[in-house]
């Protein structure tokens, strides 16, 4: 079994309340291929300019990420300055320099397209479009997109997302995308266009799973100090993949565990600025953070006098 990934690799630059980072190995590709490791097989594709640090491609390396699919070209990789006010709940951009991301168009190397599941991460939906023609075997597709990519390219994600079994967004941009403020409705109104499941994030409130026939609410796990949001959403898809790549199952029980898999597996990397909070982490780590959210979770019903 294995999961592919298809993103962004990035140097990122973040300042929060509780510190700043320079430079630090960043990107959805790397986020989610980190998480996903701790389960299974992750193969990656990505770009990278001939600044990016050797230590982070070992770093990759080490963690058993089929690297086969990252290029590295002459030029700078892409980079993405950030502020977080906690305070606020506010995300400020301060710079995005694409670099080589700018040009990118994915190559999939021999045996990619034979990966179970395909996690197509926030790119331009067109190119998500041509990867899934070439992963036709696949047993679950899923997807990730953006606000920029709602509002300038609506009818290539409509198509992409027509086309992928999973949709994975947050819910400002559910609500966007389907111009429903409710995002039930909102959610159901995706399911239209093909997918059998959309899973709402909520940062800090979890996330919300909604299908044909069934919805599952989770919380999030409660960090007590969150020092860099930044990745939470990637690393939690690539728990929530990677589990259930694991696992072989796709039933509507397997999803429920996985979401709050994904759920620990985004709490741990919170809690550090880029994959500093995954780089040593275990699955015995993350079955006690599962354990507690579902005891956290549980209640009886009333008994009977």
């Amino acid at each position: 079994m294995s999961v592919m990934v298809v993103g962004s690799v990035a140097l990122d630059s973040v300042e929060t309340p509780l510190g700043r980072a320079t430079e630090i190995l960043g990107g959805s590709a790397v986020y989610f291929a980190t998480a996903a490791s701790i389960y299974t097989k992750v193969n990656l594709v990505g770009i990278a300019g001939t600044d990016f640090p050797a230590e982070h491609i070992q770093f990759l390396a080490e963690r058993g990420v089929d690297i086969r699919g990252l290029e590295v070209v002459e030029g700078e990789t892409f980079r993405w300055v950030g502020r977080y006010d906690f305070e606020r709940n506010i995300t400020q951009t301060l710079d995005t320099r694409l670099n080589v991301f700018a040009d990118f168009h994915p190559k999939l190397p021999a045996g990619y397209e034979s990966s179970d599941i395909i996690f197509l991460a926030n790119i331009d939906p067109d190119l998500q479009y041509e990867v899934l023609n070439q992963v036709s075997g696949a047993k679950l597709r899923v997807v990730d997109t953006m606000n920029f990519w709602i509002r300038g390219k609506g009818e290539s994600l409509n198509r992409t997302i027509s086309s992928v079994d999973i949709v994975i967004m947050d819910e400002s941009e559910v609500r966007l995308f389907a111009q429903n403020q409710n995002v039930i409705a909102a959610a159901r109104s995706i399911l239209t266009l093909g997918p059998r499941v959309v899973v709402v994030k909520r940062g800090e409130y979890g996330s919300i799973m909604v299908s044909d026939t069934d919805y599952f609410i989770a919380p999030a796990y409660p960090v007590l100090q969150v020092k860099d949001p930044t990745g939470a959403g990637d690393s939690f898809a690539g728990g929530l993949l990677g589990y259930l790549d694991q696992t072989k199952e796709l039933t509507p029980n397997a999803l429920r565990q996985a979401i709050v898999h994904g759920a620990a597996v985004a709490s741990f990397t919170v809690a550090e600025f880029s994959i500093d909070g995954l780089r040593s982490l275990g699955r015995e780590d993350i079955a006690q953070r599962y354990q507690e959210l579902k005891e956290f979770t549980h209640f009886d019903d009333k008994e009977s006098t």
